[in-house]
């Protein structure tokens, strides 16, 4: 198969990320510019300031980056870009970028599916997994688990039927006044919280099925705050009871979609799997049912533009091509692909 040198450029939502790989040598380099100052005083993401950004870091992170690498623009084969899922406005900033440096330099496009990049992303990694693989996908956005039989073949076999975890994470972290993002201050400030004060509710594992609800659970922080003495014993209390809660749900979930499918190799990806009492769960049940769990490196769990560039490789192997016109798909199933 012929070596390509792709151009990996992520902009669904609020972290400008760059990557260069080569389909002979790998991961040659990356460059990530996060939004986080820009929207913590919001205590989320505003669509808007989030696109002017995009606009203003793209060009210099490629300046960034090819200089780190040693390569010049005219040696790319490729450039991959984002075109969905994510915010409408951040991701034509991404396409149009992306689309027309493609156009200049006379070499192919291709717009990628995000979650698709995410679970790729372990195969980022020196040991990567063999398909086929259950992959729970769990960020800010999404909560899925998908049955991976091999690349372009999905089945989504359930996900969050109102809050992802990490936006229950961010609400409930807003809840405790973490601060924005909330899920590593809340991972933090639940390390010490006593897990055996509060029991918080496992959503949906009660009955069968692979859906996740989340949305709950910050409710259920909220009244026992307004229950119990508002101090820093029981707010911490309170962090630990969710995270807990959080962490078994996902870990439940997991387990009988291993089981279902009979797949004993699961991965997970996506901004909450950097939380390491979800990576301790996880190995722990695919254990117990005889699998191998396999996650990137944390810098690969939020959005990067190495998991662009990684997927767009792939597909651009296969042949696929996108035309010179461009447009994104804020809403965008896997299962389209």
């Amino acid at each position: 198969m012929q070596n390509m040198l792709v151009l990996g450029i992520e902009t669904s939502c609020d972290e400008t990320g760059l990557a260069l790989y080569d389909s002979d040598r790998g991961l040659l380099g990356h460059r990530l510019y996060s939004q986080v100052e820009i929207h913590a005083e919001f205590g989320g993401v505003v669509p808007e300031l989030a696109s002017r950004d995009h606009l203003r870091r793209a060009v210099p992170l490629l300046t960034e980056l090819l200089a780190s690498t040693g390569c010049n623009r005219r040696e790319l084969d490729a450039v991959a870009y984002t075109r969905g899922p994510g915010l409408v406005g951040a991701l034509l900033v991404g396409a149009a970028f992306g689309r027309s440096l493609a156009w200049a330099l006379g070499v192919p496009a291709i717009g990628v599916h995000h979650m698709e990049a995410h679970l790729l992303a372990p195969m980022l990694e020196a040991q990567s997994p063999e398909l086929p693989f259950v992959a729970l996908l769990v960020s800010g956005g999404h909560t899925q688990l998908v049955e991976v039989r091999r690349i372009g073949d999905y089945v989504l076999l359930g996900e969050s039927l109102d809050d992802a975890a990490g936006e229950a994470f961010d609400k409930t972290a807003k809840l405790l006044d973490l601060g924005y993002p909330g899920g590593p201050a809340l991972e933090a400030y639940a390390a010490s919280g006593d897990p055996q004060r509060f029991q918080f509710p496992r959503p949906m594992t009660n009955r069968g099925g692979l859906d996740f609800s989340f949305s709950g659970l910050k409710t259920h922080a909220a009244t026992t705050l307004r229950k119990n003495h508002n101090d820093e014993s029981t707010r911490r209390a309170v962090a630990r009871a969710f995270l807990d809660a959080v962490v078994d749900t996902l870990g439940i979930k997991c387990r009988r979609a291993l089981e279902a499918t009979g797949v004993k190799t699961l991965i997970a990806a996506g901004g909450v799997s950097a939380n390491q009492a979800l990576r301790k769960r996880l190995h722990e049940v695919a254990a117990n049912v005889g699998a191998r769990v396999y996650c990137p490196r944390s810098e690969f769990c939020t959005d990067n533009g190495a998991m662009i560039a990684y997927a767009g490789a792939v597909r651009l192997q296969a042949g696929e091509r996108s035309g010179l016109g461009f447009g994104v798909k804020p809403r965008w199933s896997l299962e389209e692909l």
